[in-house]
């Protein structure tokens, strides 16, 4: 279809002027009104079919681009979702939604009128200069030369602004990135009265934006400055031979206006040329960014083969629903409720260093030579100083990074021979930060896992206490909740992030540091749930508070990504001389500073 509307609309391009040239020279000859009359409206149904077909080409050639981007943009998405946390921690978040919308819109831009403009303006040229040709053929082979000379230059300068357009595209991310920052922690900046110093850096980014968009621009108008030089000797060329055709007597003067016509087609191509070669430097630009993140691989590789079927997991019974769902899982799918053994942890001999090197002299290790074994169904006490690598360990536990020495085994399993999926299915994390989204209770619930039945979420909300806050809320599973905690407490977001954890029923629960933001009262709520949480399953607690160490079967204090003390907690609690003994004396204050 596409190609069909770009030949009506080249063909009538190339028609057109045959019209206007017989209405002059019928003219010319007094010929009667009522024949001019019947060319003109030829002519006036000619334009407007021709405008209609060179329209509905446009939509349908952005339609394609902007299908095509957007499988892209879900591409490139996919793709940042799975990169390790290594490329996330170098590149900002601003920074990711700039590359995976800002240039891939760039691109779109490009190759939306690509089609439409340019293989049709290739075409046009072809028939402009076959005609012209067909006409005389000192005006064709002029035509043609003047061609040549404009596609030589424009070729010599096409890639002259891309590396200005990729340094502008950067400082629109870096610009991206500073906000995206800023916005996310507008309370601080507000009661901090740091408004005046956020307002001038962000001039100072704009000024950089502002440098590079205008070096970029002024690369990119060299191509249009050739491009008005050009055109100026088309012009002169077609006027010029027309005339001199014309007394020689060899053109009418209908004829030296289809020239003069063509030629301005053909100048008038050439200059979307330009404009094309113009958006593909911008489109470059953005090409070049997306190809190298593409290019980027992850450092966690995927390829787990083992399965832990059948050691680590039961099914087990539907729970008794508490009310009549209000959104019933479709009769086709399997029960997703999965009773998961407690899992057995070891860490051995492990090491890690976010370069990944640790003989280099200024990168200490974040941990060193951390080795023990977690026994199923033990809960693990971790203390340690602010930047200890309690949370390192917790994220080594998820392959977000993988250890540079050593190895983690769950059930006697390394971690890497574990599918990646499978892996974070059976760890469940609570942390103090609760990332909820702008989504309704039950995808903030269940991740958007329809598989769950509203029941087994009812009943785990109930267990925790959040009944009362559900019944208040106006579609109570379907009330959408604001994304960054908005209207909720503390308390509640956390409540919510420990119901997420009973939903997954893992079998190995890390709590960093869980119970921090929570006032006495919610946590006194959240104690038992705590309790059944743990229950039957293996657990590893970042402690804030006296009364969640107390849970711990063993303890584990780290100290500049040593083991300062591991051992069973009764046991150091007998050591007048044991780390521990020492931290429950003094109230903790130590572990926290």
């Amino acid at each position: 279809m596409l190609s069909v509307l770009l030949g009506v609309n080249i063909t009538l391009q190339i028609v057109n002027p045959q019209v206007l040239r017989q209405f002059i020279d019928l003219a010319r000859s007094n010929h009667p009104i009522n024949e001019l009359a019947v060319i003109a409206v030829i002519f006036a149904v000619t334009a407007v079919v021709g405008n209609i077909a060179a329209g509905t080409a446009t939509y349908l050639s952005e339609n394609v681009a902007w299908s095509a981007t957007n499988a892209l943009r879900a591409d490139l998405a996919n793709h940042a979702l799975h990169l390790d946390m290594t490329y996330h921690k170098l590149h900002t978040a601003g920074e990711m939604i700039e590359r995976i919308d800002g240039d891939v819109t760039a691109m779109s831009n490009f190759f939306s009128q690509f089609v439409v403009r340019v293989l049709g303006t290739f075409v046009l040229m072809v028939g402009v200069l076959v005609v012209m040709y067909i006409e005389d053929w000192r005006i064709g082979v002029a035509m043609t030369g003047y061609a040549v000379l404009v596609l030589l230059v424009l070729r010599q300068t096409k890639g002259i602004a891309v590396p200005y357009f990729k340094e502008q595209r950067q400082a629109t991310a870096d610009l991206s990135s500073f906000w995206e920052e800023r916005l996310s922690g507008l309370e601080d900046i507000r009661s901090s009265g740091a408004e005046g110093y956020t307002l001038r850096m962000m001039y100072v980014w704009m000024r950089v934006l502002l440098s590079k968009s205008i070096r970029a621009v002024l690369m990119g108008r060299i191509l249009f400055s050739s491009s008005i030089i050009l055109f100026a000797i088309g012009n002169t060329i077609a006027i010029g031979i027309g005339g001199y055709l014309l007394g020689l007597g060899a053109l009418t003067l209908g004829t030296v206006y289809l020239i003069f016509d063509y030629t301005g087609t053909l100048s008038s191509n050439l200059r979307v040329i330009t404009e094309q070669l113009d958006d593909l430097q911008r489109a470059s630009a953005g090409i070049e960014r997306v190809a190298e993140m593409l290019q980027t691989v992850s450092k966690i590789k995927d390829t787990g083969q083992a399965t832990s079927s059948g050691t680590m997991t039961q099914a087990v019974p539907d729970p008794t629903p508490l009310t009549p769902s209000t959104h019933p899982t479709p009769p086709t799918l399997p029960t997703p409720r999965i009773e998961t053994q407690a899992l057995a942890l070891a860490f051995q001999d492990v090491s890690f260093s976010y370069n990944d090197n640790l003989n280099e002299a200024d990168n200490a290790p974040v941990l060193q030579n951390i080795d023990f074994d977690l026994a199923p169904g033990k809960v693990m006490g971790l203390l340690g100083r602010t930047g200890s690598g309690k949370t390192t360990m917790a994220r080594l536990l998820f392959r977000f990074y993988d250890p540079v020495m050593g190895e983690i085994e769950i059930n006697g399993i390394n971690l890497r021979d574990l599918p990646l999926a499978e892996l974070r299915k059976r760890i469940g994390l609570v942390t103090q930060d609760v990332q909820l989204f702008q989504a309704n209770v039950r995808d903030n619930l269940t991740f958007f896992d329809t598989t769950i039945p509203d029941d087994h979420i009812l009943r785990t909300l109930n267990e925790l206490g959040l009944k009362d806050w559900l019944s208040k809320l106006p579609k109570g599973l379907d009330s959408e909740i604001e994304s960054g905690n908005g209207g909720l407490s503390a308390g509640e977001a956390q409540l919510l992030a420990f119901a997420r954890v009973f939903l997954m029923d893992p079998g190995l629960v890390v709590m960093d540091e869980a119970s921090s933001r929570l006032d006495p009262a919610t946590e006194q709520l959240i104690e038992q749930a705590v309790d059944r949480l743990l229950h039957g399953r293996t657990a590893i607690i970042i402690a804030h508070h006296l009364g969640t160490v107390q849970r711990a079967d063993d303890i584990l204090i780290l100290e500049d990504g040593h083991m300062l003390e591991y051992g069973p907690r009764r046991e150091l609690l007998t050591r007048p001389d044991s780390r521990f003994s020492q931290l429950l004396r003094t109230g903790m204050q130590e572990v926290l500073a």
